[in-house]
C-alpha cells in the first residue's frame, strides 16, 4: 500500500454516542490525495468526507465499525423485495456531482425532516457541495425520480473496483417509498451488474440508530482487526 501522511486529532465529542468523547486518524489535509491512495485506504476502513479521509481511532471504544457488502453474495430480506418492488416504476438518471439548486433544496427539506437539530442542517451551498463532493473522487449523483418528480439523490464514488455510499437524501412527501433504502438496492444491483465487487457503507454502529440500519443489508463485511469478516446476520 502506498504510504501516506496521518495524524491523530485530539479528544472532542463524539458525534454519534452520547457522552463518548472521541479521536479520528485523518489524511494529512496539505497532502495531494489522489483516487488510487482512497481506493486503498477505504479497504483498511477509512471513509471521505469531503477531501477529508478519516477513521475513527477511539482509545476506550471500537463501536465505529467499517461496513461493506459484496455485492454478489447480497440476499435481500423480505422487506427489501418489498421495497424494491414498490419501486419498480421509479426512474434513475445518472449525473455529474456538480451544484444543482434542486437538489440542495431537496437536502435541506430531508434535513428538516430527519436532522433537524444537526449541524449538517445548517450548511450553505459551499458546505454542502463540500461535504458531498471531493477535488479527486470520482463521485456522481445519482437522480431517483417517482411520477416524473425528483424523490432522492443518492451520493457515489465509483473505484475500479468498488462502489462507495456516500449520502443519501430524499424528498420527505416520499418517505413511504422508503427512498434510502431502495438507493441502497439500486447501488448494490448495479455494482453487481458493472462486476464491482463491493459496495462500501461507511460505518456500522449498533448502538446508533442513524447507523444501525447497515446491518440490514446481508451478508455485511465488517473490518475488524485489520481484515474484513463476513457477519452473516450476527451483527443485527
Amino acid at each position: 500500500m502506498t504510504s501516506v501522511p496521518l495524524f491523530l486529532s485530539s479528544e472532542h465529542p463524539c458525534g454519534y454516542l452520547e457522552r463518548q468523547t472521541a479521536q479520528t486518524v485523518s489524511v494529512n489535509p496539505f497532502y495531494k490525495i489522489r483516487l488510487e491512495h482512497y481506493e486503498q485506504l477505504i479497504q483498511e476502513g477509512f471513509r471521505r468526507g469531503g477531501n477529508d479521509v478519516y477513521m475513527p481511532h477511539c482509545p476506550a471504544c471500537s463501536a465505529c465499525i467499517p461496513a461493506r457488502v459484496a455485492v454478489a453474495h447480497f440476499k435481500p430480506s423480505r422487506s427489501q423485495k418489498r421495497c424494491f418492488r414498490k419501486n419498480l416504476a421509479t426512474e434513475v438518471v445518472v449525473k455529474p456531482a456538480d451544484f444543482n439548486q434542486a437538489h440542495y433544496e431537496m437536502y435541506l427539506r430531508y434535513q428538516a425532516f430527519r436532522h433537524q437539530d444537526g449541524y449538517m442542517a445548517l450548511f450553505k451551498r459551499k458546505e454542502y457541495m463540500y461535504f458531498l463532493t471531493s477535488d479527486w473522487c470520482k463521485t456522481f449523483f445519482i437522480e431517483f425520480s417517482i411520477n416524473k418528480e425528483l424523490a432522492a439523490i443518492a451520493v457515489v464514488d465509483q473505484f475500479e473496483n468498488a462502489w462507495s455510499a456516500v449520502y443519501t437524501f430524499y424528498e420527505p412527501k416520499f418517505s413511504s417509498y422508503s427512498p434510502g433504502v431502495y438507493a441502497i438496492l439500486w447501488q448494490i444491483e448495479q455494482a453487481r451488474l458493472t462486476q464491482k465487487e463491493y459496495l462500501y457503507l461507511g460505518f456500522w454502529i449498533k448502538n446508533c440508530r442513524k447507523m444501525a440500519y447497515k446491518a440490514q443489508y446481508q451478508p455485511l463485511q465488517l473490518f475488524i482487526k485489520g481484515q474484513w469478516i463476513e457477519q452473516s446476520g450476527q451483527c443485527r
